[in-house]
């Protein structure tokens, strides 16, 4: 606590002793903590690469709408806030990409442009926006040729997700109940009652004509629940809601099905019966079928399986069950052949299917950029959000007929100027013989003949994995420990996604079993290629991969020289009654309620080794998060602190829940981490620490 309180003169002093004084690997309990403080403006790579400055500038495309004729795309683009300026979540601008012309521009830049749409017959961009000082968010137009955003429609509470009839006269939109309201008390005190008097938000059609004029209020689709997303049919017959039996995020997860609505009645004709995640929904052009990505059931960890229902309802069909990958996304070719997007181990590929599940075929695979998202025109010509090892998202165009996407925007030229690290496929063997994938940066200007220091970087899920594509960011080393001469891996361990359903749930009732073995057997692997020095390995994730940032630096801790765990897990018992995901948990992860094993669920927690830690630790968490409560950081520092003499810090970040969305949240969170790195793992004290 001392630090505290001296003057910035002292510290000062105390950043040049520490200097002098550098970690040695394997006596880490000896060595000082790093200064609390960060200096933004010293920290540097000593080569041309990327610095955590230069990851807080990074701009990206997020979503991507193309017109039926293959002419324009409007797309988004997150822009971050200079966290030395302002602490502020990115913002979304709207720009628009001319094929013919070949030209891009912005069309919308002063708010927060989000959900871009092509409003059908009306040559319009639609968008959600809160300008000129609204309270609450509204939709908004404006002409494909440019000009200025109009407000098209509002409502007495936010506008949540939309989309339109086939003929762009009537709007389906989704809203919190407007009657909602808190309850009153005459003291002068309001106390907040858990998870009840939950606000529901529920479906409005509205003609956009007469609500212009005044004439036509809104009417609510009556189904019972709290309604998350629209879809209209392309035949205009039907809408299709995404409804939870209440707002908690648990149903969210785990309970949403498809309620299917007629159009002109607004009265509920069936749902999808099926009970697993579900994702992204697609109608056939005429209307009849419904291609719908969802968990193969209530157990699986992600909405990765196809199926195709009927647009009345009814159980869905599963059409490539054995399929070793996840699907992504849906559009239909036409009536009778479905179009996809997937993941298939690191890579992404695009193909399709027909609606009977026959005749999967795939138009590219393997080579170019990793793809995330895909807008397809009448006329064959595809919109691609992608990104490759080498720079972030971007937006490309795939005309009918291509082999390969090609890349039209490029809204950081100035990575052009950097030395970025070449990054590979690694494939290993775990302990059992089960093959595993991975993603290696090598470190920069260091012959590939020496070892090197390694920061591994674990996912956060289980149900998620890396692609070989742009794997930088505030809170994963990547490009930065690169240029800072760390080998920085990305391991895919069991229970990831992008590999079929059964490596998927290969990891559940194991919780740090045999999944963050893989981990182990990984660095390994590395250190038996000739890659990394044994004795300076690093170790950081976020929520699960926290969770296991915990456990590698408590029960594997003699292979570890230091880690950073964020949001992350280390006591079992108290998380499951602390999140908001009680039930998820327990499905699709422990498959174990946790009072039939307290004392199984306790030895796979990291404060239950936390005597034997030696790793030093730093632990970072939003005070906000309700995925993984503050507490559980709290628990494992206490834990260290007071059982071992190993240096382990906690810092909280106000305002933040699971992740920081905040400029100046997440470039102090990559200094920190890249200094607790450098001085832990290199044994060197950061220039720039005070």
């Amino acid at each position: 606590m001392t630090d505290r309180r001296l003057s910035p003169w002292i510290g000062g002093l105390v950043a040049l002793l520490l200097l002098a004084v550098p970690a040695l690997p394997g006596t880490a309990q000896q060595a000082p903590l790093p200064p609390h403080l960060v200096d933004v403006q010293a920290y540097e790579t000593g080569t041309d690469g990327l610095t955590p400055q230069d990851v807080a500038r990074l701009k990206s495309v997020a979503d991507a709408v193309m017109t039926p004729d293959g002419r324009y795309v409007a797309y988004t683009v997150r822009v971050p806030h200079d966290p030395q300026e302002e602490n502020a979540p990115v913002r979304s601008e709207l720009h628009v990409y001319d094929t013919e012309a070949e030209t891009s521009r912005p069309y919308a830049t002063r708010g927060n442009a989000r959900s871009v749409q092509i409003r059908p017959d009306h040559e319009t961009i639609t968008f959600l926006d809160r300008l000129d000082g609204e309270e609450t968010t509204s939709l908004y137009e404006i002409p494909l040729a440019g000009g200025e955003a109009t407000r098209l429609y509002t409502f007495d509470t936010s506008i949540g997700a939309y989309a339109f009839s086939p003929d762009g006269q009537r709007l389906a939109f989704v809203a919190q109940d407007p009657e909602h309201e808190e309850p009153e008390t005459d003291l002068p005190y309001q106390p907040e009652i858990y998870e009840e008097n939950l606000a529901y938000s529920y479906a409005y059609v509205a003609d956009l004509a007469g609500a212009q004029n005044g004439e036509a209020a809104p009417r609510r689709i009556e189904v019972e629940g709290h309604v998350s997303a629209v879809t209209w049919s392309p035949a205009g017959n039907r809408i299709a809601l995404k409804v939870a039996p209440t707002p908690l995020i648990d149903d969210f997860y785990m309970k949403r099905q498809v309620h299917l609505v007629d159009a002109a009645r607004l009265a509920e004709v069936g749902r999808i019966e099926h009970s697993a995640k579900l994702g992204p929904l697609a109608f056939s052009p005429d209307g009849s079928r419904i291609a719908l990505i969802a968990g193969a059931d209530i157990h699986d960890t992600i909405d990765g399986r196809l199926f195709v229902a009927s647009a009345d309802g009814g159980e869905p069909t599963p059409l490539v069950p054995d399929f070793e990958g996840k699907f992504e996304q849906v559009m239909w070719e036409n009536n009778d052949t479905i179009g996809f997007l997937a993941s298939e181990g690191v890579i992404s590929t695009l193909g399709s299917i027909e609606a009977d599940g026959s005749n999967l075929t795939r138009s590219l695979s393997g080579e170019g950029p990793v793809i995330h998202h895909v807008a397809r025109a009448e006329t064959g010509r595809q919109a691609v959000i992608a990104d490759a090892p080498k720079h972030p998202r971007e937006l490309f165009v795939m005309n009918a007929g291509a082999e390969t996407p090609e890349r039209v925007t490029d809204h950081n030229p100035w990575l052009a100027d950097k030395e970025l690290a070449d990054q590979e496929i690694f494939t290993y063997e775990a302990r059992d013989g089960l093959e595993l994938e991975g993603l290696l940066l090598r470190p920069l200007g260091v012959d590939e003949d020496t070892r090197v220091p390694l920061i591994v970087v674990v996912h956060g899920g289980p149900e998620a994995h890396y692609d070989h594509g742009w794997l930088t960011d505030y809170n994963d080393a990547g490009q930065v420990g690169a240029a800072q001469g760390y080998a920085v891996f990305y391991p895919n361990y069991r229970g990831s996604t992008g590999r079929g359903e059964a490596f998927a749930v290969s990891s559940q009732r194991d919780l740090a079993g045999a999944e963050f073995d893989d981990i182990v057997d990984g660095v390994d692997a590395l250190v038996e290629a000739g890659i990394a020095d044994a004795s300076r390995v690093g170790v950081t994730g976020g929520s699960y991969g926290g969770y296991a940032t915990a456990w590698m630096a408590t029960r594997y801790t003699d292979r570890f020289a230091a880690g950073v765990m964020f949001v992350g897990i280390s006591n079992n018992i108290s998380k499951w009654g602390t999140s908001d995901i009680p039930e998820e948990l327990y499905l699709v992860h422990s498959r174990q309620r946790l009072w039939e094993d307290y004392q199984g669920f306790l030895e796979r927690s990291p404060i239950y080794h936390a005597g034997d830690a030696q790793t030093p630790l730093l632990i970072l968490h939003g005070k906000e998060d309700t995925r993984v409560h503050p507490a559980q950081s709290m628990e494992l520092y206490r834990h260290i602190k007071t059982r071992t003499d190993t240096p382990v810090r906690l810092v909280h970040y106000p305002g933040e829940g699971h992740g920081n969305r905040r400029a100046t949240a997440q470039l102090d969170y990559n200094l920190r981490m890249m200094r607790w790195f450098d001085q832990y793992v290199k044994g060197q004290a950061t220039l720039g620490a005070r």
